[in-house]
């Protein structure tokens, strides 16, 4: 029987599961809490990555003389490095085993990230960021594939819960660990910390860690499919951030949208042709992994592209410093922590679909919330939006998972694994994009008015230019020597426009989130988790 026939069978009718593991393994290798312990650390470092940056995003942006597009670019890099490469990192670890794909990105992380603080130019900040992507992509599925293979299905719900809280808490608890490196040593240090702790992961991993292969994983490699994958992921996510500067309505954009269209059919042509394909297009067949995979895009869209600008919010806005405003960002990561747990108890219970919509209907909430804060909002009020987003994304975070690499068989748990990390990163991508072009398009609209109605005197065209690329961060384009009086007046009216373009930008999240609670309608409990706890030990 050929991988196709196998694929091909399992949305439909599974076949019966693998056997569970007939007694734990004996002492360290291979123990299922141990293993959920050892990839968490590797995980926490790639997901601290993905918004610790966003605090130091404005001390790299004074430090290197970086404008407000090399920023995006800090952020954008990575998710585009990640979003090409995380299918085929996954299928790598199907073929050669989670185990050694998962070391072997855990020590490239590590580097990068050591690269980046040696960093003395934003160019190098992001090509170093772009590795840092590519090693996280070997990182991640292999991660999810080593738990798929290692907890039998009473207990990987559980699992992928602690497993969803450690990136929750990681992504949320970014800002606050990055607002005291940065404000107590520098931006470099926020990079520095994954030396050790990439150290520590190799060294726990290696001691730890039991290679799992499903007795049918793939043995040969789709290498035009990847090609083709990787080429349409590039000019899809490249489309998307390339927009906003040149615009949606581009010829270039279109150009790069086009050719993505044309990989990505040329590649689902390929797929039904090869022998053992990248992606099993059968996959797809399941409308709860199809729906988990766009859940998933869609939280990501919703979460990280608005926390993008409430960290200019609070620090720029509000004046706070790094430590501060990763303080008030902390009822988001506490509720992350409490709530991912908790709801993987839920939907080990009752099944995914009533925490997922429930879950983005909190999000939704939230994000409403958000758009009605102001410039003198204070920290209760902030505090309540973020614990309810907080709360709203936990389920999301482990339902989706769930949903997605439970309802793929145990020898694609990698590619599963993959699909549902790219999901997530081309969603941040969207997110950043599109959320920062709705910034951009809003403050370009209303500064000008803004501006002469107050009485200040009218900028040139390149003046108003600069003065809107400062205040899509929060900041004042406050002239040097500029009287007190003046000074105030502009920082009035930056801060206003800024909150104006923040509202509309949070108001488009939410209705994001409002699509996905109708999306999460369509899932359900994995049909595949059954055949967890099996495979071949190596």
């Amino acid at each position: 029987m050929t991988s196709q026939t196998t694929v091909d069978k399992v949305p439909l009718s599974p076949e019966p599961p693998e056997p569970a593991l007939s007694k734990p393994p004996k002492g360290l290798r291979g123990h299922p809490w141990l293993t959920l312990f050892s990839v968490a650390i590797g995980v926490m470092m790639v997901a601290l990555d993905g918004t610790i940056v966003a605090i130091a995003n404005p001390a790299i942006q004074k430090d290197l003389g970086a404008t407000f597009a090399d920023v995006q670019w800090i952020t954008n890099g990575y998710f585009l490095a990640l979003a090409v490469a995380l299918i085929t990192a996954g299928k790598l670890g199907d073929r050669f085993g989670h185990r050694q794909t998962f070391l072997i990105g855990v020590v490239g992380f590590a580097a990068a990230s050591g690269a980046i603080g040696l960093s003395d130019s934003i160019s190098y900040v992001i090509i170093f960021r772009v590795l840092q992507g590519l090693f996280g992509a070997l990182l991640m599925p292999a991660a999810l594939g080593l738990l798929r293979a290692t907890f039998p299905a009473e207990k990987l719900n559980m699992a992928i819960g602690i497993w969803g809280m450690v990136i929750g808490a990681s992504t949320a608890g970014g800002p606050i660990l990055g607002g005291v490196l940065v404000e107590h040593v520098s931006w470099q240090s926020v990079f520095f910390i994954n030396v050790p702790v990439g150290v520590v992961a190799l060294i726990v991993g290696g001691l730890i860690l039991r290679d799992h292969r499903a007795a049918n994983a793939p043995r040969s490699f789709d290498i035009l499919g990847i090609v083709l994958l990787s080429g349409a992921m590039f000019c899809l996510v490249w489309a998307i951030i390339k927009a906003p500067v040149w615009g949606w309505g581009d010829g270039k954009t279109w150009l790069f949208m086009g050719a993505a269209v044309l990989s990505f059919v040329l590649f689902a042509v390929w797929e039904t042709k090869v022998r053992e394909p990248l992606v099993p297009l059968a996959l797809f067949r399941s409308v709860p992994l199809s729906a988990g995979v766009v859940l998933m895009a869609l939280m990501a869209i919703a979460f990280l592209g608005g926390l993008f600008f409430v960290t200019f919010y609070l620090q720029n806005v509000h004046g706070m410093s790094p430590v501060d405003s990763g303080l008030h960002l902390l009822p988001l990561t506490g509720m992350m922590i409490v709530g991912s747990p908790l709801a993987g108890i839920l939907i080990t219970k009752v099944g995914p679909r009533i925490p997922l919509a429930g879950g983005m209907a909190l999000t939704a909430v939230a994000m409403f919330g958000m758009s009605t804060l102001e410039t003198g909002t204070g920290s209760f009020t902030m505090s309540i939006w973020f614990a309810l987003l907080g709360l709203g994304l936990a389920p999301v975070m482990v339902g989706a998972t769930e949903v997605i690499v439970g309802n793929a068989p145990m020898e694609l748990s990698g590619v599963a694994g993959g699909i549902q990390q790219s999901a997530m990163q081309i969603g941040g991508s969207l997110g950043t994009a599109v959320l920062g072009a709705v910034m951009a398009s809003k403050v370009s609209n209303d500064l000008p008015g803004n501006w002469t109605g107050a009485g200040l005197p009218p900028l040139s065209p390149a003046q108003a230019d600069q003065a809107a690329e400062a205040v899509q961060v929060g900041v004042a384009p406050v002239p040097p020597d500029t009287p007190a009086a003046v000074a105030e007046k502009i920082t009035g009216i930056a801060h206003d426009t800024f909150m104006s373009g923040m509202s509309l930008a949070c108001l488009v999240a939410a209705g994001v989130a409002v699509v996905a609670v109708f999306v999460a309608l369509l899932t359900k409990r994995g049909s595949n988790a059954d055949a967890a706890g099996g495979g071949v030990h190596i």
